[in-house]
């Protein structure tokens, strides 16, 4: 089971309503930060995520934690004739439903508020989900996944873009120093909320990835599981089936 890290260690706030609050607090200064903090890197990540979400040609895509949109933008790319970007965080959907209407693509996305744990579609209701960066957020990881998984369709593609731990030297301790002391850092000279890179990395250090996450997927049900590590491991994408 994945530890639970929360930003605001001194809220009465339950996680969930925390991690609302925090990206709520730094969404304007989201898109150019992630930018600088993954080197560019990120846009690769999640170009590779559409080429094997694309591949299965799915009608229908929920990208769940879609935050400003980034992967619900890309996914255009796939075909798909309706993709729904959901979020717990307002201010997150704000920046993105600007990027969608000026991309003029608010026929085929819809961005949507809501709950990746109690998620508001039918059962079987989308060919394809995606999640980037977003899973290790749930505030009860195995509800969220078996919740992806009752309204992903049978046989569809689950793909799941998320940050994990370079395990092979030296690329592991580089990693080691740039989330403790780099990361931080430069959140700190971008956004007003002191503590919501300090959570990031730390989240992304004790969540569960490789083979630990390939088990999770598994018990909850998913099927043909495999995990693609990217850029010495400091992300990994995770595929699976229905």
């Amino acid at each position: 089971m994945a530890k639970k890290v929360i930003p605001y260690k001194d809220s009465n706030l339950d996680k969930k309503a925390q991690v609302t609050k925090m990206f709520d607090a730094i969404s304007k200064n989201y898109d150019g930060l992630n930018r600088v903090i993954s080197l560019g890197i990120d846009t690769k990540w999640r170009k590779r995520v559409v080429k094997l979400v694309g591949s299965a040609k799915p009608n229908s895509i929920l990208d769940i934690a879609t935050g400003t949109g980034d992967l619900a933008i890309a996914m255009v790319k796939t075909g798909a004739k309706k993709i729904v970007g959901l979020d717990i965080s307002t201010g997150m959907l704000e920046v993105g439903i600007d990027k969608v209407n000026e991309k003029k693509l608010d026929n085929t996305i819809e961005m949507v508020v809501g709950d990746s744990e109690n998620l508001d579609f039918k059962d079987n209701a989308f060919d394809a989900i995606t999640v980037a960066f977003g899973v290790r957020n749930f505030e009860n990881l195995e509800k969220g996944l078996q919740e992806i998984y009752r309204v992903l369709a049978p046989n569809g593609t689950l793909a799941i873009l998320e940050t994990s731990v370079p395990t092979k030297t030296p690329f592991k301790q580089g990693y080691t120093i740039y989330a403790k002391y780099i990361l931080p850092a430069i959140g700190k000279l971008f956004s007003k909320d002191k503590v919501a890179y300090n959570y990031l990395s730390e989240s992304a250090a004790i969540f569960p990835h490789g083979k630990a996450f390939n088990n999770i997927l598994a018990k909850i049900g998913f099927i043909g599981i495999e995990n693609k590590p990217q850029t010495f491991g400091v992300a990994t994408i995770y595929v699976a089936s229905k």
